[in-house]
């Protein structure tokens, strides 16, 4: 049982602003999509900004997860039944599921040496396995808020004609796409949240049409535009079968308010981040997650040097929940889950690098709001178990 000085692994950042928005919100009679999903869309396009993608700047989509965008992404994207699409292994089980939707393989790829992001020479080796024409798309994932190597992933993408969808359910608000289409996340553990929710950013506007028709049972109008028409508005059309993934403008209220926060959240991450880096570094049965100019600080993946360590991954994780330190793992690789494993005939060690990083991480509390005494806290106790259990 939590007791009350225990220090969880994730809270959101909620204060008065976001109480006042989905009270106006509820007060307002208008709950389901509409003027606060609008609005929403249109400041996130701004916050991203023309920089970051061409064809007139981002083309952004509200819905009601990053899970939910992963399948409008791909679908728009053309992915369907028999085709392969190149994931990573070492992700959330989202990636890959939303490929099984629309009767696709997921084809997991291995991470690079000592990081936690899709290795592009294990990319391109599992594209060489692929029969001429099955690969559709590949999906890489910004693990913890660092950006892949999008350039050397666009140039493999070029060259073998795949569709690009980065699951960027960690990345905001550091960058915007390089690829065809970006999907990220507004989970409650996530920089920004709207509780449940997500953004589909695509770089064109067919693509957007066609994301915009299917998360919304494939009708040609949203319902907030068909009430707005004063002379029709109980006229529509089905134009696709499509999904029912809009996100609720009660929820989009929330995300609003939380987008003005971005920058100030941010800030908060990166400070605890920066802590736990100078506490760790240079420790040689630690080692510290790699990072860079841009760096969301969604996790701090910290890794442990099991050689100079008498406990598993897994004891000092339980040693560390007796202290009250809420602690979790960042990912269980796909390839070891009993659906994807017995399905594609998948072992442990088909993807080594994969493995390694996963029998030694530990993910540490990195919320904003944490106090200065908190993040010490886990900091004392993570050296202490280490201490106490050094080889």
């Amino acid at each position: 049982m939590a007791q009350k000085n225990d220090i969880p692994f994730a809270r959101p950042f909620i204060g008065r602003e976001e109480e006042e928005a989905a009270l106006r919100v509820l007060r307002s009679g208008w709950l389901t999509t509409g003027p606060e999903a609008l609005a929403f869309e249109k400041e996130f396009a701004a916050f991203l900004g023309d920089a970051f993608l061409r064809n007139g700047g981002p083309h952004c989509l509200a819905v009601n997860s990053a899970t939910s965008g992963l399948h409008l992404a791909m679908e728009a994207c053309g992915v369907g039944q028999g085709d392969a699409v190149l994931v990573p292994s070492y992700t959330f089980t989202a990636t890959a599921e939303a490929a099984r939707y629309l009767g696709a393989d997921p084809v997991f790829v291995d991470t690079a040496p000592g990081a936690f992001n899709i290795d592009g020479d294990s990319l391109e080796r599992a594209l060489d396995k692929l029969p001429d024409g099955r690969a559709k798309a590949v999906v890489p994932v910004h693990y913890g808020g660092l950006p892949c190597d999008m350039e050397a992933i666009m140039d493999i993408a070029r060259r073998r004609n795949l569709k690009v969808i980065e699951d960027s359910a960690h990345l905001f608000p550091i960058a915007g796409i390089s690829g065809d289409v970006g999907v990220f996340s507004f989970y409650a553990t996530k920089t920004i949240t709207t509780g449940e929710g997500g953004m589909v950013v695509c770089r064109d506007g067919e693509t957007a049409a066609r994301v915009s028709v299917m998360r919304s049972h494939g009708i040609d109008r949203a319902a907030w535009n068909r009430y707005s028409d004063a002379k029709a508005p109980w006229y529509y059309e089905v134009v696709e079968a499509g999904y029912k993934y809009n996100l609720p403008d009660l929820l989009a209220a929330v995300g609003r308010v939380q987008l003005g926060r971005a920058r100030e959240l941010l800030r908060m991450r990166s400070e605890i981040a920066e802590s736990y880096d100078r506490a760790f570094a240079g420790d040689d049965r630690f080692l510290i997650p790699p990072t860079g100019p841009a760096d969301a600080r969604h996790l701090y993946p910290l890794r442990l040097n099991l050689g100079r360590l008498k406990i598993s991954r897994d004891e000092f994780i339980v040693r560390l929940k007796e202290a009250g330190i809420g602690v979790s793992v960042h990912f269980i690789p796909l390839h070891t889950m009993p659906y994807y494993k017995n399905r594609y005939g998948l072992a442990e060690d088909d993807f080594p690098e994969t493995m390694k990083v996963f029998r030694q991480e530990i993910s540490l509390p990195i919320w904003p709001g944490m106090s200065v005494a908190q993040v010490g806290r886990v900091i004392g106790m993570v050296l202490s178990v280490a201490c106490n259990c050094t080889a």
